[in-house]
């Protein structure tokens, strides 16, 4: 299973989450990759990212024979305002400097000397775009460039603000990553234009913030049908609407389970209640 983006880079179609997975983060990922994850997402992020412990999971995994271009490696660069105190970068240089320094960062982080893919973590502004904004995004494609990345993207945007970026930039996004609730249709509005521009979806927080979604009587009368678990009928409805699914699971049952959810296809009425659900 893969999804491809406009640039004709592929990705495999379900990636391991490492938010807030703190000093089990080297374990987890060891254990996500031994269960057949192949996407790796992380951040230079201290308050919910340990990405040094992802890299020290990497390094133990090259040792049992999962080389570096086996992996899909995917990191974020985060603002002050989405630090701490203990920015990898230095607080007080321009942002390009900032951008920059986190990319060398998250580099020797993860021991590798290249990335699959480079995620902006948020826009600065709320709405619209400012010179932040644009600062950091032409920063970005500068490493698309140069090749140190294969991929460029942006997470936590708005409709608005994705359109705006894809109508002015050199180098659109090729992933954008969104926090998805089944009350505002999955992130429909921007679900399409990804749709339209050929940019992957990823979506994350499928199961946190869908809560209602488990209690649902259709959802719960589908996995009795498919003989399998709530969890996974999200995952699958995810992938059929062509959406890329992060799972953080720290359950090694779960994992397995999570990555068998292609094994079923949902019908075209399941996956229209599921798509209204919360609506």
């Amino acid at each position: 299973m893969a999804m491809t983006a406009y640039n004709g880079i592929t990705v495999p179609a379900f990636m391991y989450g490492t938010a807030w997975k703190k000093e089990a983060t080297t374990q987890l990922v060891q254990l996500a990759v031994a269960s057949g994850f192949r996407a790796i997402d992380t951040a230079n992020q201290l308050i919910h990212y340990q990405e040094a412990l992802v890299g020290d999971a990497l390094l133990e995994l090259a040792k049992q024979g999962f080389a570096r271009d086996t992996l899909f490696l995917q990191t974020k660069f985060t603002s002050v305002d989405g630090q701490d105190h203990r920015t990898p970068y230095d607080a007080k240089a321009d942002l390009t400097t900032q951008v920059n320094q986190s990319f060398q960062s998250s580099l020797a982080h993860l021991h590798t000397d290249y990335l699959d893919s480079y995620v902006l973590h948020g826009p600065y502004s709320r709405r619209g775009l400012g010179n932040a904004d644009w600062e950091v995004w032409a920063a970005i494609e500068a490493l698309y460039d140069s090749g140190k990345t294969k991929m460029i993207g942006i997470s936590n945007v708005s409709a608005e603000q994705l359109s705006l970026l894809c109508a002015k930039v050199r180098h659109k996004p090729m992933v954008v990553q969104n926090r998805c609730y089944a009350a505002f249709g999955w992130d429909k509005a921007v679900r399409e234009i990804c749709k339209a521009e050929n940019i992957i979806y990823q979506g994350f927080s499928l199961l946190t913030a869908n809560r209602e979604v488990f209690v649902d009587p259709a959802v719960r009368a589908m996995a009795v049908i498919h003989g399998t678990g709530l969890a996974q009928i999200v995952f699958r409805f995810a992938m059929q609407i062509g959406m890329l699914p992060l799972t953080g699971t720290s359950n090694p049952q779960h994992m397995t389970e999570d990555l068998a959810c292609d094994q079923f296809t949902l019908s075209p009425d399941e996956l229209h209640a599921i798509e209204t659900i919360g609506l």
